[in-house]
């Protein structure tokens, strides 16, 4: 405790020389004034680390003294002990008011003062410590902050690469960390409808968006290359059930909007039960999950079935995390399901219905806020012409793509009753940097040829039972039933790409095992207009898109032109 530097401000001056004496000799370095005022001047000049100091004084008092001193030292801490002979209880009060820590009454006791002066640099000493090591923890706290916010804007640009923007969904997101455990992903496919995922990880803030990142690259990776929702599904529960540690999991809810059928296939696992509005009837429909969340189970036991729900243009799905029905008020009740129900009920258009519920949470909660990240989606079933034209980004290829390249690719029965190659087929063709942003397009092609060939190729299917609603049902009962008793047949995909960076060719040849057809005369007639407007579609629509599409032989070839980059007039 050598270099302790004590401040001894009194007006007497042998009371201050005899205390002087006394705390030199006990191997302090005292400094001396002989009023408040000056007091304060020397605590500026020599910033004492204790300071005795007398109550009455001229010019300026001890309690005003000390008010200045505390000022002067803000956070720091400065021990006052007060030197008075003053023996009433609100003197002494108004002493400790003014930023006294103690008293020392006269005559002095060495002893007790020495205790006392040893008592408060040890407490001085502790507050310094405790002020480095408040200090220390804000400089890591606010570069963690920053690493988070970086991780943040890294993930957002991930999370944030697909559609929600689009006019048919509304969403809320209220973190409550700088990471959200929430996560809300959307995507248009090749096939141009629409994969919605909503996703809640066990607890909040950065351990809860661990696996969001890998979880979103998945989800955008998959549905850009065309893997159907079950496929991506089953890709994101193996990846969650290997990363992430026991107890964590991310409770999900999965739609997909098909605008042409206009239906809902829906996927919940562990997430609140949602609603679905019609909005013609005003009818509530409640959607439960059937499902563990995604990350639990083995990919052996997970199940990926999805409900189906047939919608008309205006019905709309509700979706939130249990953030909503969980949140408190003031008085520590929770918002709830009853209440959330009050809203479908009470609010007349369903257009209200998303600012209703928030206006309702955020009444509930009287301004105090979330113990939990909440979020709030709701998707409406449009017309597709009301939505932005596909646009296919991947994230994954070369820059510069191979130019020069040819590909025999061929399906036996057990792959055709197994396997889709759709995804493989398109990740091959985004490979070529110039047709990226045909991606669209090439799905359709890829998919329509694909379709043709092993539907009414090798399976024998006759587009006319197309002609009736009723005969759609029949089509694709009697495509079960030859898929399963199929014994032999093959599709054989052929591709072939040309070009120099700039521009480029594909050619894309699709052969079946089938008899072939009359192509001449079908090409006829539906150029005519002449058939049913159930079939025949899907030729027309690839006609449009490619520069050149000719049946070969029998008919059970098939060879696709497209050149890139797309000429506007007349094309696209």
């Amino acid at each position: 405790m050598d270099g302790i530097k004590v401040l001894i401000a009194d007006d007497n001056q042998i009371d201050r020389m005899v205390l002087s004496r006394i705390v030199r000799n006990q191997g302090y370095d005292v400094f001396e004034a002989e009023n408040g005022a000056l007091a304060v001047t020397a605590y500026e000049e020599f910033r004492p680390d204790i300071v005795l100091m007398d109550v009455m004084m001229p010019v300026m008092d001890g309690r005003e003294a000390a008010r200045r001193i505390k000022a002067d030292a803000g956070e720091e801490f400065v021990p006052v002990i007060f030197l008075t002979s003053l023996t009433d209880a609100q003197s002494l009060a108004d002493c400790l008011d003014s930023g006294g820590d103690d008293f020392l009454s006269k005559p002095y006791n060495p002893i007790i003062l020495k205790a006392k002066i040893s008592s408060f640099y040890r407490m001085r000493e502790m507050h310094r410590m405790l002020q480095a090591q408040r200090d220390t923890i804000a400089i890591h706290n606010e570069h963690l902050l920053h690493e988070q916010h970086v991780a943040k804007a890294v993930f957002d640009n991930v999370a944030h690469a697909g559609c929600l923007s689009a006019p048919n969904i509304r969403f809320m997101l209220s973190p409550l960390a700088v990471f959200n455990g929430d996560v809300l992903l959307a995507a248009r496919n090749p096939a141009g409808g629409m994969y919605v995922l909503l996703g809640d990880f066990t607890g909040h803030g950065l351990p809860a968006a661990i696996g969001a990142m890998p979880l979103a690259e998945i989800f955008y990776g998959m549905t850009a290359k065309g893997f159907a929702l079950s496929d991506i599904l089953r890709e994101i529960n193996l990846k969650l059930k290997g990363i992430l540690p026991v107890g964590f999991f991310c409770c999900a809810v999965v739609a997909e909007l098909n605008f042409d059928r206009k239906i809902m296939n829906v996927w919940m696992g562990g997430v609140p039960d949602c609603y679905l509005l019609r909005a013609t009837s005003g009818e509530v429909e409640t959607l439960s999950s059937r499902n563990l969340p995604l990350g639990v189970l083995s990919n052996e036991k997970f199940k990926d079935e999805m409900v189906e729900y047939q919608v008309d243009a205006g019905d709309r799905l509700f979706v939130w995390s249990d953030g909503i029905q969980e949140a408190r008020n003031p008085h520590g009740e929770m918002f709830g399901e009853e209440r959330l129900r009050d809203v479908f009920v009470t609010t007349q258009n369903p257009e209200d219905v998303f600012d209703a519920i928030q206006m309702a949470l955020n009444d509930f909660l009287e301004g105090s806020g979330n113990d939990d990240d909440t979020t709030l989606l709701e998707l409406k079933m449009v017309e597709e012409s009301e939505l932005e034209e596909v646009e296919l980004k991947l994230a994954s290829g070369p820059v510069s793509g191979p130019i020069d390249w040819e590909m025999h690719y061929e399906l036996g029965i057990s792959s055709l009753k197994n396997f889709n190659p759709m995804p493989l087929m398109i990740h091959v063709m985004m490979e070529v940097p110039g047709l990226r942003a045909m991606g669209g397009q090439l799905y359709t092609v890829m998919a329509e040829l694909f379709s043709n060939a092993f539907e009414h190729g090798v399976l024998g299917l006759s587009s006319s039972l197309k002609a009736t609603p009723q005969g759609f049902m029949e089509y694709y009962r009697q495509r079960e039933e030859r898929l399963d008793g199929l014994v032999d047949g093959f599709v054989r995909i052929h591709m072939q790409h040309r070009g120099d960076g700039r521009s480029g060719e594909l050619i894309l040849r699709i052969e079946d095992s089938g008899p072939g057809f009359d192509y001449q005369e079908v090409l006829e007639r539906k150029r005519r207009g002449e058939g049913n407007e159930y079939s025949g579609r899907g030729l027309r629509l690839i006609e449009e898109i490619c520069d050149s599409l000719q049946y070969i032989g029998i008919g059970n070839q098939v060879e696709a032109v497209i050149r890139w980059p797309r000429m506007t007039e007349g094309r696209d």
